[in-house]
């Protein structure tokens, strides 16, 4: 589901996106978090898949279970 998610330098400045479209993670997340259904995010990005959706679910569980350590002073 991940392999949905790519990271590339050369689009959106490396920030993760859909399918290596210019369709950022974070605002189907973001449309998520403010009450948006799938159907209507699907119906505002006609090219969206439900799969898409959630592996921008699973990406973000990912990124809440990466721990990260305090650097030494």
């Amino acid at each position: 589901m991940l392999s949905k998610i790519t990271i590339d330098p050369d689009i959106c400045h490396g920030k993760p996106t859909i399918r290596g479209s210019r369709l950022l993670v974070t605002t189907i997340l973001e449309l998520l978090a403010g009450g948006m259904t799938w159907d209507e995010i699907m119906d505002d990005y006609p090219t969206l898949e439900p799969d898409d959706i959630k592996a921008c679910l699973e990406y973000a569980i990912q990124l809440a279970h990466f721990r990260t350590q305090p650097l030494a002073a």
